[in-house]
């Protein structure tokens, strides 16, 4: 069977058919942006998804990952504006936003953002002092953020995040500010013992001046007692009763008999003085007795009241 030249050149248009069917056709995956270049000349972006684009005059330019992505920030050193020499390592999150101006305005990305971020660290950091460093990180990525996020802009990327994760002093730095913190924890503790030694001596002056007061309240009002209980026995004497005056000389007479017998020293009290006097004494106490029960109803009262005679002899 002899072959034809129309049987050679239909399997030859097929194939070719097929060939620029196939080189036309594009499927995108998810998660990422194409470029079409015709004649080396930006045209167009084809995005996740079967696309078509003109075979042999069309070719895909850049492929661009449109996920957000992590770039590592490898350490450096810092010098702090206080000069002290700090070890620095980050990480920074970015996303394409704008797949031909992150093609074709920056060569070489990733390395742009690395080093634009490693720029702004040391400019960042270097303005600060090293205990602001050590105590306003959260202040410090913000900055960052929107310095480097400012920066990459026209690239057609955004900068998420930027974060410091390690900031190493020297090992003799470390040293002396555990010193210092040691220093400061001693001193506040000695504060709040003086303050605690301060107060405890206010309260215990505040006892006493308290208790001297309440003291001098108490003998005022006893030496009040004792003028007014003068003062009734004067008027008494005056008015010409006799009798208050031995009741008073009686009462201040018992009291000390009975301060001398509860001491602890005294077993025996020897008292030269006549009994008829203590007697007489008595006496009165019975006189002022039978004025306080007065009248008739008290007249046994009275009698029973009225002292012995007691006579007295030498010896």
């Amino acid at each position: 069977m002899a072959f034809t030249g129309l049987d050679v050149v239909i399997p030859v248009l097929v194939v070719l058919v097929l060939l620029v069917l196939f080189t036309g056709i594009k499927t995108i995956p998810q998660g990422y942006n194409y470029t079409v270049e015709r004649f080396g000349r930006y045209t167009k972006t084809l995005t996740p998804g079967l696309n078509l684009i003109v075979p042999f005059v069309d070719r895909i330019g850049a492929k661009m990952n449109m996920m957000e992505q992590v770039l590592d920030v490898p350490t450096q050193e810092i010098i702090t504006r206080d000069n002290a020499i700090v070890a620095v390592d980050g990480v920074a999150f970015y996303q394409v936003l704008n797949a031909p101006q992150a093609a074709y305005q920056v060569a070489g990305l990733q390395n742009a953002i690395l080093n634009l971020t490693m720029t702004n660290i040391r400019t960042v950091m270097g303005s600060m002092d090293l205990d602001e460093l050590l105590s306003n990180r959260d202040a410090i990525n913000e900055r960052l953020l929107r310095v480097v996020d400012e920066a990459a802009h026209p690239w057609g990327i955004k900068v998420t995040r930027v974060e410091i994760k390690d900031i190493n002093p020297p090992a003799n730095l470390v040293e002396s500010m555990a010193r210092q913190m040691m220093a400061e924890r001693n001193k506040r503790a000695q504060i709040l013992e003086a303050e605690g030694l301060k107060q405890s001596q206010i309260l215990e002056a505040e006892g006493r001046r308290e208790a001297a007061f309440r003291d001098a309240e108490a003998r005022e009002r006893a030496a009040e007692a004792e003028a007014r209980a003068t003062q009734v026995v004067s008027d008494a004497i005056s008015k010409g009763d006799v009798q208050a005056l031995n009741y008073f000389v009686a009462q201040k007479y018992t009291e000390a008999l009975a301060k001398i017998g509860s001491a602890g020293n005294s077993k025996v009290v020897l008292m030269p003085m006549e009994a008829s006097s203590l007697i007489g004494t008595l006496g009165g106490i019975g006189e002022i007795a039978k004025d306080v029960f007065g009248g008739d109803g008290g007249k046994q009262s009275r009698q029973s009241a009225r002292p012995p005679v007691v006579r007295s002899t030498e010896s």
